[in-house]
């Protein structure tokens, strides 16, 4: 696991132009990349026609960089965006996702003339994600490949990631706009850094958790670059299970249902992704619903796959302040 900068709070207010991979392009020699495999794309102008997974797509449109089509979920059933596409307007997108996980259709890639494919990288896993490794074979017949690591890595960092390749798309990451969601995102982080000192104080913790039809898990903060920076950064006492499935990354520790009370938090921070069970249906099961903070409702959002910019963390902890501060009534 990549280890955090002590002084977290440094990286946010750090100038977006300071971000830099040491593949600074001069004028004239074309355009190059180095992403968070280590692999340098180069180009011999600034691509324009770029195709990204969903959250990395929106990333880069909150960053100024307009993106031609996207892969990976956009719309639920009822027409609304999904929340991992966040700012996305799917009308004014191309889905090239293909029928199954990890696919795309080729044929429609191909026919947007792709300069650029982006997406975030989990080190654990072959290829990016929400795209398998042959089927990113495939795409690199059209276009390259730029990953973008989001595992081992806190969240100021990863975001200042997806702002350094928007400046490098001609995006413009020093617009008043683009300043105006960093200054949210510093103070929906000074609020959390609050709240985790008065919880703290008064020895109180936060469990994440989710849950399908088959077993229970209990979240690694350290593994997702949100949570992590929300324990390292703002010292939000989030509990760390004892035993991570490291077979599958170490991002949880999985429980039969029988075992849901092994680990007790005083609020639960619950996983939103439509394949995790909501909190009324985790209340199904009698051990959980009989967890202290289960019975009296002590729940609060974690949105795991947002997109990685100010914008959508600026909105996401500053809901996730509002709630933990009426969740946290009467036990501060």
């Amino acid at each position: 696991m990549r280890s955090f900068a002590l002084a977290a709070g440094i990286l946010l207010l750090a100038p977006l132009a300071a971000c830099g991979s040491g593949d600074d392009q001069a004028a004239g020699t074309g355009w190059t990349f180095t992403d968070g495999r280590g692999i340098t794309v180069t180009a011999p102008e600034t691509p324009k026609r770029i195709v990204a997974q969903v959250s990395a797509a929106a990333a880069l449109k909150d960053f100024g960089v307009r993106v031609t089509g996207t892969f990976g979920p956009l719309t639920r059933s009822n027409g609304t965006v999904e929340p991992e596409a966040g700012s996305l307007v799917p009308a004014e997108v191309t889905d090239v996702t293909g029928p199954e996980y990890g696919t795309l259709n080729l044929e429609r890639l191909g026919s947007l003339d792709p300069d650029l494919l982006v997406s975030g990288k989990y080190a654990e896993f072959p290829g990016l994600w929400h795209l398998l490794e042959d089927q990113e074979e495939k795409a690199k017949q059209f276009a390259p490949t730029v990953g973008i690591q989001q595992s081992g890595a806190d969240l100021p960092a990863t975001i200042g990631r997806y702002a350094e390749l928007a400046r490098r798309l001609g995006g413009d990451v020093d617009s008043e706009r683009v300043r105006a969601d960093q200054r949210a995102f510093e103070a929906a982080a000074q609020r959390l850094r609050t709240i985790g000192d008065r919880m703290r104080a008064a020895n109180r913790s936060i469990l994440a958790v989710g849950g399908v039809q088959g077993e229970y898990f209990v979240v690694v903060p350290a593994r997702n670059p949100d949570l992590a920076y929300y324990v390292q950064g703002l010292g939000l006492p989030i509990r760390t299970p004892d035993k991570p499935d490291t077979a599958g990354g170490g991002y949880f520790e999985r429980l039969a249902w029988e075992q849901a009370d092994r680990y007790q938090g005083d609020v639960l921070m619950w996983d939103t992704r439509p394949a995790s069970l909501p909190p009324d249906q985790l209340k199904a099961n009698p051990v959980f619903a009989a967890m202290p903070a289960a019975k009296a409702d002590r729940f609060v959002e974690w949105d795991a796959v947002a997109p990685l910019s100010y914008a959508s963390y600026a909105r996401i902890m500053t809901k996730l302040a509002d709630q933990l501060d009426a969740k946290l009534t009467g036990l501060l």
